[in-house]
This record gives C-alpha cells, sequence and structure tokens, in this order.
C-alpha cells in the first residue's frame, strides 16, 4: 500500500466498549501501512466535551498526518471533535456503524427502566446526532445491513440496519462518500470488507466499489 511514512490512525470505540474493541481494525489497518493506536474513554461516565478534549490532546501530540475513525458513539465522538477543533487533523474521517443523524435505538432505550443510565453522559449526542457535516476533513460513512442485535428488541428500527443503527441514521448530509456492507452493528469491528473499505477511504478519500 502506498501510505506516506508517520500517518497515524486514531481509533474510536463504541457504547459499552473500551479501547480492545479496535483490536481487529487496528491490525488491518497496520497491514495497510498506518501507524494505529487506540483512544481509550469512558463511553458511560464521561461526557462528549471532556472526552473530546482528551481526544484533541492526545491528536495534538501525534506528529504527522492524523486520521480518526470511530465505530458507533466512537464514529459520533470523532465527528464532534472534529467539527468543535476544525485544524485538529490534517487527514481524513471514518465512521463505522454511527447513527449521526440520531438513534432510534437509544431514544427507545430511554423509555426503558434505568435506559438513560445504561446511555451514560452521551445521551443527548446518541439520541438526536448531528445536524450535518461542515468540516474541511473528507467524512466517509460505513454502515452494515445484517439486521442482528439489541436493537431490534427496541423496536422502530428501519430496513435496512444493522440490528442496531438504520442504514438511514448514517447518512448525514455533507459526507464525502458512504457504503453498506453485509455486517451487523458488532460484526462491523470484525469485518473484512469494513476494514478493506475504511483503508482504502483513509488512504484515497473514497471507498473502492
Amino acid at each position: 500500500m502506498n501510505v506516506p511514512a508517520a500517518e497515524t490512525v486514531v481509533l474510536l470505540h463504541g457504547l459499552w466498549l473500551r479501547g480492545g474493541a479496535m483490536a481487529y481494525l487496528q491490525r488491518r489497518l497496520h497491514g495497510d501501512g498506518f501507524r494505529a493506536l487506540a483512544f481509550d474513554y469512558s463511553s458511560v461516565h464521561e461526557d462528549v466535551d471532556t472526552a473530546g478534549a482528551r481526544l484533541r490532546d492526545c491528536v495534538r501530540a501525534i506528529e504527522g498526518r492524523v486520521h480518526l475513525l470511530g465505530h458507533s458513539l466512537g464514529g459520533m465522538l470523532a465527528a464532534t471533535t472534529v467539527q468543535r477543533w476544525p485544524e485538529l487533523i490534517a487527514g481524513r474521517v471514518v465512521c463505522i456503524g454511527a447513527p449521526l443523524c440520531g438513534s432510534v435505538a437509544s431514544r427507545s432505550l430511554r423509555r426503558w427502566p434505568g435506559g438513560e443510565h445504561l446511555l451514560g453522559r452521551s445521551r443527548e449526542l446518541l439520541e438526536h446526532g448531528l445536524p450535518r457535516w461542515d468540516a474541511a476533513p473528507a467524512l466517509g460513512v460505513i454502515a452494515g445491513r445484517l439486521p442482528l442485535g439489541l436493537g431490534v428488541l427496541l423496536g422502530g428500527l428501519q430496513l435496512p440496519h444493522d440490528g442496531t443503527v438504520a442504514v438511514a441514521e448514517t447518512r448525514l448530509p455533507g459526507l464525502a462518500d458512504h457504503r453498506v456492507v453485509a455486517a451487523s452493528h458488532a460484526g462491523l469491528l470484525f469485518s473484512d470488507e469494513a476494514a478493506r473499505q475504511a483503508g482504502a477511504f483513509l488512504r484515497d478519500g473514497r471507498f473502492v466499489a
């Protein structure tokens, strides 16, 4: 792969997970020639502003060109952080299975006993999402279409979906590119096709056909 030296991808995990969840994607990106680092944060107890400020400091400490790749809530954290600090990265952003337009599953879960606690301090972002993408770095989104996941039990998901996030919830206005792959929400973390598409976008600014 023709990746320039000193290109780093910072990976962000989703809700209820920790940095180790990104290990497969991290290995695949290493194989594509990138330096890949997992950013760990408390997805329930840490709010978006606090986690975003720590992510900003992490990125600023890295030499060379930096990209961001986030799964689910991690993608939303990446996007909101770049929109808050538009000059933070010179690279690109990839969101995988991220409900950038707001999550009906999150809104349904909030109505269940203990649901607000499970959603944590990022509940507002998960429920309502972003209005559009208007930052300079190119944003690419990968969505899943295998309807296997706990979100199905909550109801309200529009087909196609990955069991937690509907494809329509990932189509934020202003995207540079969008791709749908055959994977569930959790399966996106281990999908060869998702990893291949992510590497292509980070390298070339577009997904492969």
